[in-house]
């Protein structure tokens, strides 16, 4: 039986639709008592759409930051951007605030030498979050795969944005990634401090001092907003629940991009079994630009049952695509760094919003739509019929497919 189950008990009626706030009251309810992680008020989620729109507003922040500036990342590369982020991060330390970055050990290895040794003659506190040399070989495989952005604990930054040339301007080539990133305020700003908080404790010493000074959270909006953290260990995992939760509870249309779609056979059967109860699915992912082939190679030995299921499944022609958004029925957004893929669910360190607000529903999904005109949707039969070379990789993926 699904852990959701809502079937009418022998000799009752099934139940009447539920309209938008009964939706968003159901699903929290789920999400709360299922994870144990209560969901906050009062909060506003600003969506910020590629890096045009994504990096300014990050900068203009860290800019203007008067006591404390926290931020970690997987991603910290090469480019003019990285250079302008080292630049911000290193004038607020000289400034006299306590500035923190957390960069991951494997991710975050290309960042240019200068970089570093600028930031550290500022002030700033850099560490890395497993240096590879330092690891068993088991401990390597755990990363941590977040994004965030946490200035004088009143606002935040999150989604699927690392620090590169590679995340610049609009989508309007292979150059430069589609992406989705939000800027939050409110009392959910506290969840992803406490992802940092997390990830910097295994790393520092001292996790708080005098410049902390926790207080609480004025209403910013109406957004209810739950933060869920995931983090690599056995067994099943907060972010599989929620994952579970939302597309159990899904009642009319599922919108899925992701970056890295290779999930485990119960999650490919289960995005089956909600397209069998009439919900209409689609998956948006990486076409002809993506920066990790294996990956996506893996996850194509799931389109043929998806296809069949009725799950529609488009490839992003213009560009890389970077984003990890999920939209259910007009009124809940999941957005974060979490992937649809077993690295995400089992081995990293993750974070991931659920919102509960039609306004940025309803913006995503009107970008998720957009990127539909631009994209090409796999065909049932043409899939069926792809050359026996193609089936031959999907079945080499299998030694890897757990850490993918």
């Amino acid at each position: 039986m699904s852990i959701t189950d809502d079937r009418p008990e022998p000799g009752r009626s099934a139940p009447a639709a539920l309209d938008a706030g009964e939706r968003k009251q159901r699903i929290r309810r789920r999400l709360e008592r299922l994870l144990g992680i209560a969901a906050t008020e009062g909060n506003e989620i600003v969506p910020l759409r590629n890096g045009d729109r994504i990096f300014p507003a990050m900068l203009e922040a860290i800019r203007s930051a008067r006591h404390t500036v926290d931020m970690m990342t997987f991603v910290y590369w090469r480019g003019d951007i990285a250079r302008q982020f080292a630049e911000a991060l290193a004038e607020r330390a000289r400034a006299g605030l306590r500035v923190r970055l957390l960069l991951d050990g494997f991710g975050s290895h290309p960042i240019e030498p200068d970089l570093l040794e600028m930031m550290d003659r500022a002030g700033a506190q850099v560490s890395w979050f497993r240096k590879p040399l330092w690891l068993s070989p088991f401990k390597q495989n755990h990363r941590c795969h977040r994004k965030a952005l946490i200035l004088d604990e009143r606002t935040a930054f999150t989604g699927g944005v690392g620090i590169a040339e590679e995340w610049c301007g609009d989508a309007r080539d292979e150059t430069e990634w589609r992406d989705t990133h939000v800027q939050v305020t409110g009392p959910a700003v506290d969840g992803i401090a406490a992802a940092f908080a997390q990830n910097w404790a295994e790393c520092h010493d001292t996790l708080f001092d005098e410049r902390d000074r926790f207080t609480g959270h004025e209403p910013a909006g109406d957004a209810v907003v739950q933060v869920v953290r995931g983090s690599a260990s056995y067994g099943w995992q907060d972010m599989q629940t929620l994952i579970r939760v939302v597309l159990e509870s899904a009642e009319e249309h599922v919108r899925l991009a992701t970056a890295y779609f290779a999930p485990d056979d119960y999650f490919a059967d289960l995005l089956c079994r909600t397209a069998a109860r009439g919900v209409r699915i689609d998956i948006l992912l990486p076409g002809p630009h993506t920066d990790q082939r294996v990956c996506q190679v893996a996850g194509q030995r799931h389109y043929e049952n998806l296809l069949d299921c009725g799950v529609r499944i488009w490839h992003y022609q213009p560009s890389m695509m970077h984003a990890k958004v999920i939209t259910v029925d007009g009124v809940v957004s999941l957005i974060g760094s979490t992937n649809f893929n077993r690295r995400s669910f089992e081995h990293d360190e993750e974070v991931m919003l659920t919102v509960l607000d039609e306004d940025l529903t309803a913006t995503l999904t009107a970008d998720f739509d957009e990127d539909l005109k631009v994209s090409t949707r796999m065909v049932k039969g043409r899939w069926k019929k792809r050359p026996a070379l193609q089936r031959a990789r999907e079945t080499m993926t299998a030694p890897v497919r757990r850490f993918l």
